[in-house]
């Protein structure tokens, strides 16, 4: 869940991460056939680093980064989810890992710090209007932004 948080990547991404995948050198993740239909690379921020580097390789599959117990490739974590959904007060209709992307997504978004281009790479979307639905900037950035072009217009007027 915390490589949904740091990431942004899908619930699907994720569980088919693979070690060759990673590249701690570049500090690069190759999501390999996503939505979009072409590899992406997408880059490994600090705390994504510190996540996989103390990330124990599973015995009975030293391939995968995430396998379950079995040592086989995830393909649900709901029962999980829904503990820590639990003991964290979020609403049954949270959505754990996409509720985490986006997370990642409108935080970013809404911090001002990063255009929605970068998100939608990020993101690995297809079109812009697939990253536009993250884009629930706060009042205090629109107020920035505002005040940005006050002072281009006092600089030249």
């Amino acid at each position: 869940m915390k490589m949904a948080l740091f990431t942004g990547m899908r619930k699907g991404e994720i569980f088919n991460l693979m070690w060759t995948d990673i590249d701690f050198i570049n500090r690069l993740i190759t999501i390999r056939n996503p939505k979009s239909g072409r590899d992406e690379h997408i880059p490994i921020n600090q705390s994504t680093y510190g996540l996989l580097k103390s990330h124990s390789v599973h015995e009975l599959n030293p391939e995968l980064v995430f396998p379950n117990k079995f040592g086989k490739k995830r393909v649900d974590i709901r029962k999980g989810v829904d503990r820590i959904k639990k003991r964290a007060g979020l609403p049954k209709e949270f959505r754990g890992m996409h509720g985490l992307r986006h997370v990642f997504a409108s935080r970013l978004a809404s911090s001002g710090k990063v255009d929605l281009y970068r998100i939608q790479k990020l993101l690995t979307h297809k079109s812009p209007q697939m990253t536009q639905r993250y884009a629930h900037l706060h009042n205090e950035v629109l107020r920035e932004a505002s005040e940005i072009m006050d002072d281009i217009v006092n600089t030249y007027f």
